[in-house]
């Protein structure tokens, strides 16, 4: 941006607007994060599942986007054990992965959810990127 205006004459008071407003405009692409569905195993041992689960979505933050773990939330009022209940909460899952910029998979073992997750996610033609437990993009 130039100190100057138009004509060539130094126009201090222009060009400090300006650059507050150009300040501004970098926060805000600074503040914008996308959301990303963290798919990664639930079932089998739930307590290690549900800490991994929150340590992928605290390296989705570290990264830069805002994480859904639909894995997090459903069970805390939805019985996975409950086959009506666990397909609710799938069908709540994949109206969140609509909202997604992308769906990060997480873990050497798909399970059952994980499959049908990445399999809706492929049929949508959503970006799909996987991590292996240490967190390492493969």
């Amino acid at each position: 941006m130039d100190y100057r205006n138009f004509e060539g004459y130094p126009d201090p008071t222009c060009y400090e607007a300006l650059s507050l407003i150009e300040l501004e405009e970098k926060k805000a692409l600074r503040a914008f994060r996308p959301i990303i569905y963290v798919c990664s195993p639930y079932a089998g041992d739930i307590q290690r599942n549900v800490a991994n689960a929150r340590r992928y979505c605290r390296f989705a933050v570290e990264q830069g986007y805002i994480p859904i773990a639909p894995h997090l939330l459903f069970p805390q009022f939805l019985d996975d054990s409950d086959e009506r209940e666990r397909e609710l909460g799938l069908f709540f899952g994949n109206a969140l992965m609509s909202k997604c910029a992308e769906v990060w998979v997480f873990g050497d073992r798909i399970s059952n959810g994980m499959a049908a997750e990445i399999r809706r996610a492929r049929w949508k033609g959503y970006r799909l990127r996987y991590f292996t437990e240490d967190l390492k993009e493969v």
